[in-house]
């Protein structure tokens, strides 16, 4: 039974009476973000990130994507209520075959993404295979 949510974390009662604290994590999947246009996936981001949450994103956002989610996240930046996101993601594929070099199409393939509160993301790195995340708990 959830007790109270804040805005940052998530609080959670335990049958035994014990609360406990934590950052909800939720991961979207290729499948679910496919079925929304680009302004109906930026819009989840940053309410989902302004309600404390860090997202994965099975596939990632597109370019021109990430760009409108600066933009509109730059726009609601507010001091003491939303001090922005961290993002990290791997780079797109550019894709073609015959078909789509003939029609002059190039289809963009987008990877695992990872975004969340800038005030909570302390550091967020990128290897080869593996992005990592040190995310801090406010009390």
């Amino acid at each position: 039974m959830t007790e109270k949510v804040t805005k940052t974390e998530e609080r959670t009662k335990r049958a035994n009476g014990a609360v406990e604290t934590g950052i909800r994590i939720d991961m979207l999947s290729k499948d679910h973000l496919s079925t929304m246009t680009s302004m109906e996936k930026i819009r989840l981001i940053l309410d989902k990130v302004r309600e404390g949450n860090i997202l994965i994103l099975e596939a990632g956002l597109t370019p021109d994507e990430e760009m409108k989610l600066m933009e509109l996240t730059m726009t609601e930046i507010a001091p003491g209520d939303f001090a922005g996101i961290e993002i990290e993601s791997y780079p797109s594929r550019r894709r073609s075959n015959i078909i789509s070099k003939l029609l002059g199409r190039v289809v963009i393939e987008t990877r695992l993404t990872v975004i969340g509160p800038a005030n909570q993301i302390k550091t967020i790195n990128k290897d080869h295979d593996v992005i990592s995340a040190l995310v801090s708990v406010r009390s």
